[in-house]
């Protein structure tokens, strides 16, 4: 295992080569390579929903610029070896989450092959992308008990950064408040299910998965920290210059993709979930009609603004210095791509948060007013149901109904991701308690 620094610096290092379309010159086949994350499902209207649709191979045959384009999808597990190939200029478009953003940013400045932010994929305005959970039979309750713990997660990736912030507002030190196991999310999963480690913090769709399997629940929410988190196109500076039109091509296609899984949610949830082997009822958590992540290719300020907050907890663990968020992020070729439609989208709020039923053999949910109404269809239809999802009563963060907390207020019955926010909302309302699942659906019935 240790020879996978030196292979990554030599691969940062490696000499610019003639596998991205920039280098194709007036080559009749042009190849153009787009690195993505298969399983880091929030990717998936840049990477698996829009390879398995063929939009982007579709958008590159109208351009009837007397090239042939072949396009080369390369399927990685995180976004560090997306920018090593991408510095390299062996990729010419990539995606992934914020903070592996801004390193691209970095390390692109750093040996003077700069790429740019060019589309938003998947996010989220309050941080609900990434969540803190522990084993089913932990005894932790709360984040302030994780101090002197073993915590795993991957340095550098939005989940670190959930990580990091949520143990500062807890008062515990990041840095020598926990044990920090450094380790890719199967990883730590691994770790988790033997007890090597008391909590994981992680990025999508890792959380939801393992909640889902029975193998964790939820600690912390990381929408707790009301911070926007979302996962992004980048395109090196050199190929956009080249080839605007191919760019052009492929932003153009990632908005169809992005409209077909808003349109089609249960469709799309079915072939990413074929796609990636990830059940589709976790797929569905994430990128459903009111799931966790929005979908919007415009670059929203809000989001801007948050990449710029990023910096510091990036340069406080050594993985970057400066990074100038201003002159990464370039609009221009999404805007030009989709014309008066961006402003429209620069506006478009994401969905509201809303229960959803996802019956037996349907090809569409079902979606209630409240929890309440949910748990009564539920409780008539226990043998029928695929999948039930709640929204988080404080965050809004969607989760499943039978892995929620559950709280009975009166007649009112309120779920919550994490057992701290459901003492916090029982400690403002006299009378509320913790029940079980079983306990609300016959309150409900």
């Amino acid at each position: 295992m240790k020879h996978k620094p030196v292979v990554a610096a030599l691969l940062l290092f490696a000499p610019l080569t003639a596998c991205g379309s920039a280098q194709a010159g007036d080559s009749s086949t042009v190849t153009v390579t787009v690195g993505y994350q298969s399983k880091t499902i929030n990717t998936v209207t840049a990477g698996t929903l829009l390879r398995s649709l063929g939009y982007f191979e579709k958008q590159l045959n109208s351009l009837h610029d007397g090239h042939t384009y072949k396009v080369d999808w390369q399927d990685y597990a995180t976004g560090a070896p997306i920018t090593a190939q991408m510095t390299a200029g062996k990729i010419d478009i990539g995606s992934m989450g914020d903070f592996p953003l801004l390193i691209n940013a970095a390390r692109g400045k750093q040996l003077g092959k700069p790429t740019r932010l060019v589309s938003v994929t998947g996010y989220n305005l309050r941080g609900g992308l990434n969540t803190i959970v522990t084993s089913p039979d932990s005894k932790l309750a709360s984040l302030g008990e994780l101090k002197g713990k073993k915590v795993s997660t991957s340095v550098g990736s939005a989940a670190d950064g959930t990580l990091v912030r949520a143990l500062q507002r807890a008062g515990i030190d990041p840095d020598k408040g926990i044990e920090k196991l450094n380790q890719q999310p199967a990883v730590g999963a691994s770790a988790l299910s033997a007890g090597s480690a008391d909590a994981l913090s992680q990025f999508v769709a890792w959380p939801g998965l393992l909640t889902y399997q029975g193998k964790a629940k939820a600690l912390y929410d990381g929408a707790e920290l009301d911070l926007p988190t979302f996962h992004g196109v980048t395109a090196r500076e050199d190929f956009a210059k080249q080839r605007p039109a191919v760019l052009e091509a492929f932003l153009k296609a990632q908005a169809e993709a992005t409209d077909y899984l808003n349109t089609h949610p249960v469709a799309a949830a079915e072939s990413v979930a074929k796609a990636t082997g990830l059940p589709a009822e976790v797929v569905y958590l994430y990128n459903g009609a009111h799931g966790i992540a929005g979908f919007d290719p415009a670059i929203k300020p809000q989001l801007v603004s948050a990449l710029k907050q990023d910096v510091s907890v990036l340069k406080a663990a050594k993985l970057t210095g400066d990074v100038d968020v201003d002159s990464f992020v370039d609009d221009q070729y999404v805007k030009k791509a989709l014309g008066a439609d961006y402003a429209k989208r620069l506006a478009a709020a994401p969905a509201a948060s809303a229960s959803e039923v996802w019956p037996k053999g349907a090809s569409r949910t079902q979606s209630f007013k409240t929890p309440a109404e949910l748990l009564a269809y539920v409780s008539a239809h226990q043998d029928g149901i695929r999948a039930a999802y709640v929204p988080d009563a404080t965050t809004g963060t969607l989760w499943f109904a039978d892995k929620a907390v559950w709280v009975a207020d009166g007649d009112d019955l309120l779920p919550f991701v994490a057992p701290e926010t459901a003492r916090a909302y029982i400690s403002a309302h006299g009378g509320a308690r913790v029940v079980t699942y079983a306990e609300a659906l016959e309150q409900a019935s």
